[in-house]
């Protein structure tokens, strides 16, 4: 984060607060399972496995799903070049509409499991200057590096740079209580409102790209 200009440090908050919201989605409409936060659901299979349990199997397919949509997301990017994170953003967004829909008519499953794929995909979306991407749908690594910062700066070797990481972690767990409220409100405008804000942001990165040159 450090790394970034204040723009994409704003967008990548901004997607932080994104995949916490779809993440609280994801976790409510599965009753225990994650979409973005893959370490949960790593926990998960290997407790299934232990006591041979169905969650497992659950988890499993989640977390390859989730890597097949970072997978998708990469490759996206990368053909996109400058304009990385509008394309992977505007793919998202498409993909959460996707996941809406199928909510729609669906048991729910195929929309979570559409959902774990966006938010794979997302991981894609913000890259620095230097080629560095953020990953926004995790934050132990995030945590880890403001504690460090933190420290630094207790010993007066630092600055006040821990607070672009607490902001990161903050946007996410300010997504994810917008979207547990959301989502026990009306399922529905949960997914919905989720689509409108990742196209928001779409829209917000080409203007910075559009900016930028």
């Amino acid at each position: 984060m450090i790394r970034f200009d204040r723009q994409v440090q704003m967008l990548a908050v901004g997607t932080a607060v994104l995949a916490g919201f779809v993440d609280a989605i994801g976790f409510v409409e599965s009753a225990g399972f994650f979409v973005s936060f893959m370490t949960g659901n790593s926990t998960r299979l290997a407790v299934g496995l232990a006591d041979w349990q169905r969650a497992a199997l659950v988890a499993g397919v989640i977390i390859a799903v989730f890597v097949t949509g970072v997978v998708a997301g990469s490759l996206v990017g990368a053909r996109a070049g400058v304009r990385r994170a509008p394309a992977v953003l505007l793919c998202v967004a498409i993909l959460l509409g996707i996941a809406t829909l199928l909510r729609l008519q669906t048991d729910g499953w195929s929309a979570i499991l559409c959902l774990a794929f966006a938010m794979g995909a997302v991981n894609a979306a913000i890259e620095g200057r230097d080629g560095s991407v953020v990953g926004v749908t995790y934050m132990t690594g995030t945590l880890v590096q403001m504690g460090q910062k933190i420290a630094n700066a207790l010993r007066g070797e630092g600055d006040r740079r821990w607070l672009h990481h607490f902001g990161l972690w903050a946007g996410l767990a300010g997504g994810a209580v917008l979207g547990a409220r959301a989502v026990m409100w009306s399922p529905p405008l949960a997914y919905m409102s989720a689509v409108v804000f990742a196209a928001t942001l779409a829209l917000r990165a080409g203007w910075i790209v559009r900016g930028s040159r």
